[in-house]
């Protein structure tokens, strides 16, 4: 979920059905993110599950495990590659905002490299007397020493914007500067970007995002900088992205109408923006310097053939109407029902084509032979997860991870399309392996479609139901959840005995665009249905039982477990919610909630009763023995409103239950600013699921 206005105290809940909570929300006063009387109250609930969960006796030690894992200096330095250099953003216990660095690639491959050191954001934090988080740096494909580098305040999506010159090390003089926002933009060339951003009032969308577009000239004020394009209010955002490689560069702007359907507009030589011949449901993927290579969400009819959804075609890059997609649209990836195309990109000539298989990856190339495209397996490992760690448009080598549940992170690099893989980094063991095993299964579900969801536990472990187990999902944005090395969860949970299992269920991207709309809008409760039917599955196997059966999820799957705990409290016996949205008659009215529309939709209109149904917030109900839930989320986070968790932990309070709650100050939504923030989030996490499981 890519993640504004505050919400004042005292207004009103949306009139709801008989069934629900009552008219008037009593707890509206904790949606007052920074208000004194809000976090006096966040205090206090810190305070309390702080003093149980760090009192823990295994709390300390473990915490002392997770700060050796993530500030290990033997983990992998990850490249991004540019212009023949290794960068790596490294973060250790000394380094606890960061630095920004790079090497050679000679130098790259050695046990220990030496680093010439580009940027120190604990350095600069400390200099600047802020909590800068460094949120990643946008740099030029042609000159990949200018970059634009994004500065966070604890966390947040917004940022500023300042031009480094990572060639020297410095701030560009007289460079491009953005203060605070959630800014949208890219280079135009050299000396010109093209700026999204809160330029006043009727510049946003009602996500809170930028919906018109300057073309910033360098040595130029930003406010005298002409408007070259405008969305509407009802946008969800307008974004500029520039596609670059030999054949030079393409501008073309995305306009979001929902989360999922997209317009494109490009930009032509004249200076204008002409609207591409692609139905909203589309997304581009890459471009080879005269085509754009599209992934279809849903069946499109067009140049005599209908498209099927999750197909990956090509068109050219200048097809402004049908009439000139005739005879000119190509078929290059079509999926089958259990498989989808993760990302489609190009290196010179080269297609590459990263396809998930029944969940786990896998990388091709693809070259046209004819009118048809010849797919090639690229020789990797298999059975677990293959991402690309780094590419660069103007060079051949490209580098590739290897991840599973139990066998450590690999990072290769393939010198060219075609050639062998070369081993490059390797992290060593962070838990004890033997004796686990990770195996694939499935459940029903209640429509009757069949689930798949990964499980490692121990190979000898009883099945008498006796195994405690933690079960977690997403479910939602076509995210896919697949098989990932267990650096954390097997120190924390593995070697403890525990079984973790891995839900793969519908509103996830899994098994392509088909998958994620079974759960849209409407039909959200069939990810909830899909999730307790991997929960009922594992009591059925007597793999574990209520009794010992943990679940936890993040933003969306905070939202998926809060839903989980309230549908069928019966099932769980803990619930870790993290960053969570809970209040689903109110998530459009909260900071980006807006964004999301498309996803969950409105509950305001048509899809308010199915909102209803399952929203936590309002399921929440007198009498009922709900799992003595753990919610974490963050002050900072500009995402999902943290007054989400602050009202459900509130209510719940109010009906008789005792939930611990945890708002880190900073962090924003991925719950810590920092690896020792992280450390002590994870540890309060698995304290709290020692208590409740193993206990």
């Amino acid at each position: 979920m890519t993640a504004i206005r505050l919400i004042p105290a005292l207004l009103v809940l949306l009139a709801a059905s008989a069934s629900a909570a009552p008219a008037a929300d009593e707890n509206l006063w904790l949606e007052d993110i920074e208000g004194k009387t809000a976090i006096d109250w966040v205090k206090e609930r810190n305070k309390t599950s702080l003093a149980e969960l760090e009192g823990d006796k295994r709390f300390e030690p473990l915490r002392q495990q997770m700060r050796a894992i993530l500030n290990a200096q033997d983990k992998i330095a990850w490249p991004t590659w540019r212009g023949g250099m290794i960068y790596n953003f490294w973060q250790d216990a000394e380094h606890v905002r960061g630095l920004w660095r790079r090497t050679t690639l000679a130098e790259y491959r050695k046990k220990d490299p030496k680093w010439e050191i580009v940027l120190d954001f604990d350095a600069l934090g400390k200099a600047e007397g802020e909590s800068w988080v460094n949120k990643g740096a946008n740099c030029q494909a042609r000159r990949p020493e200018r970059c634009l580098l994004n500065l966070s305040r604890g966390g947040k999506d917004a940022v500023v914007v300042r031009e480094f010159d990572a060639s020297r090390s410095t701030w560009v003089p007289g460079g491009f500067v953005l203060s605070e926002a959630k800014h949208r933009l890219d280079w135009l060339d050299d000396d010109t970007l093209l700026v999204g951003s809160d330029f006043g009032p009727g510049t946003l969308t009602k996500s809170g995002y930028p919906r018109t577009l300057r073309r910033w000239a360098r040595g130029t004020a930003l406010s005298s900088a002409p408007v070259v394009f405008e969305g509407l209010e009802s946008d969800v955002m307008v974004v500029p992205s520039s596609y670059e490689n030999e054949g030079g560069r393409l501008v073309i702007v995305h306009v979001s109408k929902t989360f999922f359907e997209t317009e494109y507009h490009r930009l032509t030589a004249d200076g204008k923006f002409r609207r591409l011949a692609l139905p909203l449901d589309t997304e581009i993927e890459d471009w080879d310097g005269k085509r754009l290579f599209v992934r279809v969400l849903k069946d499109w009819t067009v140049d005599g053939a209908t498209r099927k959804a999750g197909t990956l075609i090509s068109i050219p890059d200048d097809a402004y109407d049908e009439k000139a997609l005739a005879g000119k649209v190509e078929t290059v990836y079509f999926p089958n029902p259990r498989s989808s195309l993760a990302s489609a990109f190009f290196l010179g000539e080269t297609l590459h084509l990263l396809i998930r298989e029944n969940v786990v990856t896998r990388l091709y190339t693809a070259e046209r032979e004819g009118a048809a495209w010849k797919r090639t397996l690229v020789p990797l490992p298999d059975n677990g997860t293959i991402g690309i760690a780094a590419a660069d448009p103007f060079r051949p080598e490209l580098f590739v991870t290897y991840t599973s549940f139990l066998v450590p992170t690999t990072l290769t690099m393939i010198p060219k399309p075609g050639a062998k893989a070369e081993a490059l980094k390797s992290l060593p063991p962070r838990f004890d392996a033997a004796g686990l095993e990770a195996t694939q299964l499935e459940a029903t579900s209640a429509d009757g479609t069949k689930v798949p969801y990964f499980l490692v536990r121990r190979r000898n472990a009883p099945v008498d139901g006796s195994t405690p187990t933690l079960l977690y999902g997403y479910g939602g944005f076509q995210v896919v959840y697949g098989p990932f090395y267990l650096e954390t969860q097997g120190k924390a949970w593995l070697e403890r005995g525990g079984a973790y299992a891995l839900a793969n269920i519908r509103g996830g991207g899994e098994f392509g665009p088909a998958w994620h709309q079974a759960a849209l809008k409407k039909n959200r409760p069939r990810a909830y249905e899909d999730f307790e039917a991997v929960a009922q599955d594992l009591v059925a196997r007597k793999l574990t039982s209520p009794r010992r059966l943990g679940i936890m999820g993040g933003s969306n799957g905070g939202l998926l477990v809060g839903a989980a705990m309230t549908r069928k409290p019966e099932l769980y016996r803990a619930v870790v919610c993290q960053v969570p949205l809970l209040d689903m008659t109110r998530y459009h009215k909260l900071l980006a909630g807006h964004s999301w529309m498309g996803e969950y939709g409105d509950p305001e209109g048509e899809e308010r009763e199915a909102i209803l149904s399952y929203s936590p917030y309002q399921n929440l109900k007198k009498g009922v023995a709900y799992p003595r839930a753990f919610f974490v989320t963050s002050t900072k986070d500009d995402r999902v409103h943290p007054g989400h968790a602050r009202k459900m932990v509130a209510r719940m309070r109010e009906l008789g239950a005792d939930p611990l709650y945890y708002e880190n100050i900073e962090g924003g939504h991925g719950g810590a600013a920092d690896l020792e923030q992280r450390a002590k989030r994870t540890s309060l996490e698995y304290s709290y699921l020692y208590r409740s499981l193993i206990d």
